[in-house]
């Protein structure tokens, strides 16, 4: 033990410290000071970092030993308070640079130290700052964090007032439209918000902190698991495998189809019999600390029979491969499209045909935060899950057999949460919690998993291997498409069925193609298993459409942008699936991109070398916001004598569900006349609220979106007075009528796919992007710089400005990892943030622009559609057209790292130096 003493925001703090503690641990569990967050322990996201001395420190990585006795240390809780900002903390609410808001203690410390230094520094020092100092935001596209710090830095030399950084309300106080900030804002920018593992840290004194046994090769039977030496171990309560779970142990995939050969209870909460994947969770070590719990996992023996393991969809699709769940074929689900008339003889007579194969990998989704959580008992007597999920209701009904609970015994509650994109749509801790619990005899248990586990244990983008085939007439307009794609979703069936559906309504999306004809399948493998990640489907999908729309435009020769024209929705025109388009207005986002694009072109041509290429290349992209089919929410209101009450489950991972139902409801109440801050939300709680859905699929605008809306007209109704006034509450109360209503919606006129022909109505509304990327490549090396994205966005009438120009930032940059680094492929190289391809600042372009086209959708509430999945559907397409139109060389199989595009210039130069037979 060391003692040693630390000023600390200007505070002298003595503490008792082990050898090896690190800094953030000191801060954090000694002294509380949870602003420093704490995830990847490696000084690669940024999010622990301290100013140390003057210093910008990664406090994750730095030995408090090594510290010395006085430093000066500055964490975000001496930087400002939720009452007082920092003008860089009132700058990142003004400009929504907070999002989950999981980094954003650590980009704030990252300013202040920055311009500490460097008072007056430009767009592009700020970039290399962050980017040296490996400060990593995967919600904001990084834009909005520049726009802040560079205004704060206004503020600080005196050029701008603070006050210009408030929120200044429009004359008639409409919130709808504007851009109110967040009503979590100042607790993110201040790092008071408290996530999961800072709420881990208040605890009672009993609770027991969680460990994993877990899979170290991808596939095998299990011979025996042996606990004896976990059990002797320092500070161990209780080793618990599969014999300890009461239920089913197993978690519901809860199959889609009839036409799926599985039957969705293939995922083990711990594995009994067999694994499936590296990662699985074989045991779990319950101990007095996180430190005893880890070295206690590693004492449990297990004896295994390592069968083949396949790593890949041909793998398992081979003749000889044995079926990964016995009894069900490794190809589990096929969803064939049949639109129009057979392709054949018109493909026969098609005066343009192209094909070609494309590949897009195991996206990691890159959370900052890792996932975290908790369980106890309530005074209820309920089991209570504490995690980062964001389909509470969706989640209870999908662990509650395994776990061997009814669903009402069960009380399921969202953390505030750091980001998820996507992979918090299935259970990834959720019932190992629960179940723990309940082996303990109801003790409080604590989970959080190290950036390694996160990243190989929870789920990944499912990679698609696609086959695709388009013909053109003579006139240019596209006339079929045949089509082949197989979606590879790892070893377990969840939601597998409904992503390879996504490739029928996808693939050629965007354009009336009026024969179509094509298969896809899911297939088992025993890689990491495949979950939601946003754009869920059509970024796979879009890879193969929208690429081989370019080489169709160019065998006609036309140019690509015209070409698209040419063939998207109008007036009459259907979806792949058949269905009409809710909003006809790619033409008019078309015309909106034409000059930018005229001039991107021209500019790319001027400013190209041999050494360095530059290039533009477009894509469009679109989505549907729901779960196919009838898919609808519910929420409660109720008035009070302060105001009114919003009871919802409208799950937040950083996109910014609070404001989305803020604004939601505050437009359904304009009536009343009531102001913002009196609209109270009680959020994310299955004991409190309704079942409002999964945040997935861009529904939540949508969906629960309408319920807001229903229900603000049914309580306005109720408070409506013969004279057309509106009761107070005290005139509800003495009449006694009821102050709590319901609201209710549901996408009645949507129809689900047909299975044998995808044909149907799936979504009441639909997001359109156009999207356009200017890029550099550098022929010596093969790397890809994107310098500008464009994207003309029409999610119909804006709620937030703020949170859309932001979940459009981020989607953007999602985008280029997706096109340019990020993969999850290989356990050894990418189980860690800059392995797997990262992006930081300095990766992505401080040139992103949107133009909106604001087309008000039928059916989305108060004319609005979602937003979050769109801007990553296709921006990946357009950065890898880009590169063709630079060097020629096209990227089918992602990411497009620069060996691939060195490849093709090489593969280029060498046809090049060919010397043809003379005739």
């Amino acid at each position: 033990m060391l003692k040693k003493t630390f000023v600390i925001n200007g505070v002298s703090q003595t503490v008792e410290i082990e050898q090896e503690t690190s800094l953030a641990d000191v801060l954090r569990q000694k002294l509380l000071l949870t602003g420093t967050k704490v995830s990847c322990k490696e000084g690669h996201c940024g999010a622990c970092s301290v100013i140390l001395d003057g210093k910008l420190t990664l406090s994750c990585v730095t030995r408090a030993k090594r510290v010395p006795d006085g430093a000066k240390i500055t964490t975000i809780e001496g930087i400002g308070t939720p009452d007082k900002l920092h003008p860089i903390q009132a700058a990142f609410k003004f400009h929504g640079a907070a999002q989950c808001g999981f980094c954003t203690p650590g980009m704030v410390l990252s300013a202040k130290a920055l311009l500490d230094q460097n008072p007056d520094p430009t767009r592009q020092e700020v970039r290399d700052w962050l980017t040296k100092h490996h400060n990593a935001c995967r919600c904001t596209g990084y834009k909005p964090i520049v726009d802040a710090i560079m205004d704060a830095a206004k503020v600080m030399r005196g050029e701008m007032s603070q006050s210009e950084l408030e929120y200044k309300a429009p004359a008639d106080g409409r919130v709808w439209g504007s851009k109110y900030p967040r009503p979590s804002a100042d607790a993110k920018v201040t790092g008071t918000w408290q996530f999961g593992q800072d709420q881990i840290l208040h605890l009672p004194a009993n609770t027991l902190h969680l460990a994993l046994t877990q899979a170290k090769v991808a596939h095998a039977n299990i011979l025996s698991i042996d606990t004896s030496a976990a059990e002797k171990m320092p500070g161990v309560f209780k080793v618990i495998t599969h014999k300890d779970v009461k239920g089913k142990n197993r978690i519901t995939g809860l199959i889609t189809f009839a036409t799926n050969k599985g039957d969705g209870w293939d995922r083990p909460i711990l594995c009994d019999e067999k694994v499936f994947q590296i990662g699985d969770a074989i045991a779990i070590v319950a101990a007095d600390t996180e430190e005893h719990a880890r070295a206690a996992a590693e004492k449990v023996k297990v004896e295994l029979e390592v069968l083949p393991a396949y790593m890949n969809a041909p793998d398992a699709m081979a003749d000889d491969a044995i079926e990964i769940h016995p009894g069900t074929p490794n190809i589990y689900f096929e969803q064939p499209i049949a639109k129009g008339e057979d392709t054949k003889a018109i493909m026969d007579k098609a005066p343009y045909v192209v094909e070609d194969d494309y590949y897009i990998q195991r996206q990691p989704h890159l959370s900052i935060e890792t996932d975290t959580g908790f369980a106890y008992i309530d005074k209820e007597g309920r089991l209570t899950l504490c995690s980062k999920s964001i389909g509470l209701y969706l989640h209870l009904l999908m662990i509650a057999p395994g776990i061997g609970l009814p669903p009402e015994k069960i009380r399921m509650i969202q953390n505030p949460t750091g980001g998820t994109f996507g992979y918090k749509f299935s259970p990834t801790m959720e019932a190992l919690l629960g179940v723990a619990c309940l082996a303990t005899g109801g003790r409080p248990v604590a989970l959080t998993y190290d950036y390694q586990q996160f990243m190989q244990y929870t789920g990944k983008r499912s990679p698609f291997f696609t086959h695709l085939k388009m013909a053109a007439d003579a006139k240019g307009k596209i006339v079929a498409m045949e089509s082949d794609w197989t979606c590879d979703h790892g070893p377990y069936s969840e939601f597998g069925d409904l992503l390879t559906l996504r490739g029928a309504q996808f693939i050629g999306a965007g354009y009336n193609i009026p024969n179509i004809r094509g298969i896809g399948r899911t297939v088992c493998t025993n890689h990491v298993w495949g979950a939601a990640f946003r754009g869920y489907g059509s970024p796979e999908s879009f890879i193969s459409s929208e690429s081989l729309v370019d080489d169709l435009a160019a065998k006609i020769g036309m140019d690509p942008l015209e070409f698209r024209y040419q063939n998207v929705y109008r007036k009459g025109d259907t979806t792949p699936t058949g269905q009409d388009p809710d909003a006809y207005s790619l033409p008019e986002m078309i015309d909106k991109l034409r000059p930018r694009y005229k001039a991107a072109l021209e500019k790319a041509k001027r400013e190209s070398t041999p050494e360095k290429k530059k290039g533009v290349g477009v894509s469009i992209g679109i989505y549907g916001s729901g779960l196919d089919g009838v898919d609808g929410s519910e929420i409660e209101i109720e008035l009070t004598r302060t105001g009114v009450t919003l009871f919802v489950n409208w799950h937040d991972h950083g996109q910014g569900a609070d404001m989305g139902a803020l604004g939601t409801a505050h437009e359904g109440l304009r009536p009343l006349g009531i102001k913002p801050e009196k609209i109270k939300l009680v959020m994310n709680d299955t004991a409190v609220n309704l079942n409002g859905g999964p945040a997935g699929g861009s529904r939540s605008q949508v969906m629960l979106g309408n319920a807001i809306k229903n229900g603000c007209e049914v309580l306005l109704a109720a408070l409506k007075k013969k004279d057309g006034k509106f009761r107070t509450y005290d005139e509800m109360v003495a009449e006694g009528l009821p102050l709590k209503y319901k609201g209710a919606w549901s996408s009645s006129m949507c129809t689900n796919c047909d299975p044998q022909t995808a044909q149907g109505k799936p979504f009441a509304v639909y997001m359109y992007g156009v999207f356009m990327a200017e890029v550099e490549v550098d022929t010596k090396t093969g790397k890809t710089k994107v310098d500008a994205l464009t994207c003309v966005a029409d999610i119909g009438k804006i709620n937030n400005r703020l949170l859309v120009d932001g979940q459009i930032y981020g989607g953007l940059a999602q985008g280029v990892g997706l096109a340019l680094s990020e993969d999850f492929e290989d356990y050894a190289i990418h189980s860690n943030m800059l392995g797997a391809g990262i992006p930081y600042a300095n990766d992505i372009p401080d040139k992103i622009d949107i133009l909106y086209v604001e087309t008000p959708r039928e059916y989305g509430p108060f004319g609005a559609a979602g937003v979050g999945e769109m801007p990553l559907t296709s921006p990946h397409v357009a950065i890898v057209n880009a590169i063709k139109n630079a060097t020629g060389v096209h990227c089918t199989n992602l990411p497009a790292r620069p060996p691939k595009v060195l490849a093709g210039l090489k593969a280029q130069e060498k046809a090049a130096t060919v010397v043809k037979p003379i005739a």
